[in-house]
């Protein structure tokens, strides 16, 4: 499945769980900037390496809750789309994300 189509039925299904509308606004965008990165691909085509890879590129300009907002989304919509069978594993499986905000340099 292509990833617009999946965000398409992810988001009809979000909508029907009652998401709020911030919330489906904020995955749309982070959505729009998946597609952009990595063009309307088949998302069986897409691989741990290649998520982490975008995470890394996209997130140095980011401050860490915004990272951390945009791997949360990952997360969801890959798992999503595995437990609905639109692919055969979940890519995002193995990554993870550090939930505090208060890093140490």
């Amino acid at each position: 499945m292509l990833l617009s189509k999946a965000w398409s039925s992810f988001e009809a299904d979000k909508r029907i769980e009652g998401f709020s509308p911030q919330t489906l606004k904020a995955s749309q965008l982070q959505s729009l900037l998946l597609i952009g990165y990595f063009k309307d691909v088949e998302m069986e085509f897409l691989d741990t390496n290649q998520l982490k890879e975008y995470l890394a590129i996209s997130g140095k300009h980011l401050k860490p809750a915004s990272l951390s907002h945009r791997i949360r989304f990952m997360k969801s919509f890959f798992r999503w789309s595995h437990e609905e069978g639109y692919m055969s594993k979940n890519p995002t499986s193995k990554i993870s994300y550090c939930t505090s905000l208060t890093y140490i340099l």
